[in-house]
């Protein structure tokens, strides 16, 4: 096929163990799936209602790469979250199809301009310019479904520059993963390639230029960076 401009690369993501690569569709995030995240937001959340948003493919931040901080903020904080890249997609899917469509996991970062959200939610405008912009995603490499261990006592950390700043168990999610994909499948048709970023705990925070970060989900994957 010819382009009248050349198409833009697909993004991937590392295989753990492997030299090939995931390539990546798209990118869904949940909000407020941990209720102590919810409430240092001055938040509430609402179990029949999971709160959606988007990033572009495009976001992805791979293979230990720096972050560039971004342009447009002086508050830029980190969402450490469990990762799911799906191998299979469908249309109103119950949990249990959902859950056998699961790819791998990962671990990664929902950066988020907080002072452009704030804005955002001040004036009940949408939230892209604090959540989808440029390099706001980066993500470990993935461990295959097959062989990763994955269980609600799983342990989601990130320390920075060596201090904890965020930890939790995925048991304390307010949706679990099938329940994510679920009902993620009954507003969009998920697809092969599709990443979902499943929340973050208590504990965001301020990141700066030159802050080394670590983000863990215990026994699975490890993303390790830094703020350029």
């Amino acid at each position: 096929m010819d382009y009248v401009i050349p198409p833009s690369p697909v993004s991937s993501l590392p295989v753990a163990g492997s030299h090939a690569r995931f390539p990546v569709r798209r990118i869904f995030c949940i909000g407020r799936n941990y209720a102590e995240h919810a409430r240092e937001m001055g938040a509430t959340v609402d179990k029949d209602t999971p709160l959606f948003f988007c990033k572009p493919a495009d976001a992805l931040v791979t293979d230990g790469a720096d972050v560039p901080f971004p342009q447009a903020t002086s508050d830029l904080h980190h969402e450490v979250e469990m990762v799911v890249a799906l191998g299979d997609g469908g249309r109103d899917l119950s949990p249990e199809q959902a859950a056998a469509r699961i790819w791998g996991y990962g671990v990664g970062l929902d950066l988020t301009r907080r002072d452009l959200q704030a804005v955002a939610k001040a004036k009940s405008h949408p939230w892209d310019v604090a959540k989808a912009f440029d390099h706001s995603a980066p993500v470990s490499a993935l461990m295959p479904a097959d062989v990763a261990t994955v269980a609600p006592g799983t342990v989601l950390r990130l320390d920075v520059n060596g201090t904890l700043r965020q930890h939790a168990t995925l048991g304390e999610m307010v949706h679990s993963v099938p329940e994510i994909l679920s009902a993620l499948s009954k507003l969009f048709e998920l697809k092969t390639g599709d990443l979902v970023f499943t929340g973050t705990p208590a504990g965001v925070a301020a990141l700066q230029r030159g802050d080394r970060f670590r983000a863990e989900l215990t026994g699975v994957a490890v993303l390790e960076g830094r703020v350029a």
